[in-house]
């Protein structure tokens, strides 16, 4: 069977959007184990970076309610795109806070959402920021978090890329 057939073919079920969110409720979790039991204090860019994370989950929810309809598959990848760009840019963003350190360039002292979804003020022990952007918690395999979040977002851009360009592939004979 042609390898793109299949990845189309899986983008149309659910289980493939439940695996999709599943990795971010797991990664969104580890936010939350870093910052409460392991008590590392998240920053502005930490929140946002979060927010684009959970837009991604959202975009699985999306995508989840029914697959095989191309609107809704299509409008659930541009969720995911948007998402994980927005993500990556972010991330990028705080790498070079921390890796550049500038009094010209740094991030803001607090969150800020729009007022009509004030989630600091809604879930504060998930949306409260009080930790500096330009410090490194909290390193594995060398990379700080931030770094991480670029191999994660650049990674989800990437299977993006795959199943976007699978939806194309013609049944094989």
């Amino acid at each position: 069977m042609n390898a793109l057939y299949a990845i189309k073919q899986f983008s149309e079920s659910r289980l493939s959007w439940l695996i999709l969110l599943i990795s971010i409720v797991a990664l969104e979790a580890t936010a939350l184990y870093f910052q409460h039991v392991m008590m590392l204090a998240p920053c502005v860019m930490c929140i946002y970076e979060r927010v684009a994370m959970m837009g991604v989950g959202f975009a699985a929810i999306l995508g989840m309610l029914n697959p095989k309809n191309a609107i809704i598959r299509w409008l659930g990848f541009a969720g995911w795109g948007a998402s994980a760009y927005k993500g990556l840019m972010l991330s990028l963003q705080h790498v070079d806070y921390q890796f550049n350190p500038s009094p010209f360039a740094t991030c803001d002292i607090f969150v800020t959402f729009p007022e009509w979804a004030p989630l600091h003020e809604w879930m504060p022990s998930v949306f409260n920021a009080y930790g500096d952007c330009s410090k490194v918690v909290w390193q594995f395999l060398t990379l700080s978090m931030p770094q991480w979040l670029v191999v994660i977002f650049a990674g989800m851009l990437v299977a993006l890329g795959v199943v976007i360009i699978s939806q194309f592939a013609k049944k094989p004979e």
